[in-house]
């Protein structure tokens, strides 16, 4: 029988000089992963459908174009000096908006960017509701030019859940402080 010091050295060895997992061939690691499969399909199941799961958030995130912040990051933004556009229809916009936001419906943005012209190289918050038809029109921004460019996560609703004050009315006119 081997003693207790030989017993040590030669776990102390083989922890240090074997990784577990690996016999030095890629054959005996994909054994080790294929017997542990076998033992554990459900842990297995578990890690793979949340590997799939953080793949598609993250094929969504990039296929919205955009980055997105919250109401408080807005905010800051917008003390420092960005627009704020409101890309929703216009009986939404007069029901409630953000304060000193600017109106473009969605589907005139592309008709209507020369009113934005001066905002090109300043930060820029798009929002709607509920934050799906900012990022497509975040997308159009950076198609024509504007670098600066960020979505408001959750959108008005967002700006509502967290009590943040709206104003009620029609849009100012293009030529009054806009």
């Amino acid at each position: 029988m081997l003693g207790l010091r030989a017993r040590a050295t030669m776990l102390c060895h083989s922890l240090l000089y074997s990784p577990p997992f690996c016999d030095g061939s890629a054959t005996g690691a994909m054994n080790r992963l294929i017997e542990y499969v076998t033992h554990h399909p459900l842990l297995a199941a578990a890690a793979a459908l949340l590997a799939i799961v953080a793949i598609v958030m993250e094929i969504r995130q990039q296929a919205r174009g955009s980055n997105v912040i919250g109401p408080a990051d807005a905010v800051r933004l917008v003390n420092g000096g960005a627009l704020i556009l409101d890309v929703r229809e216009a009986k939404d916009y007069e029901a409630g908006h953000i304060i000193d936001s600017r109106h473009i419906p969605s589907a005139e943005l592309a008709n209507r960017v020369d009113s934005l012209k001066k905002y090109k190289d300043k930060p820029v918050v798009v929002y709607c509701d509920g934050g799906f038809a900012s990022a497509a029109a975040a997308k159009v921004l950076r198609a024509l030019g504007f670098g600066k460019v960020v979505t408001l996560r959750g959108g008005l609703q967002a700006w509502r859940q967290d009590n943040l004050p709206l104003v009620k009315g029609t849009a100012r006119k293009e030529g009054k402080g806009a």
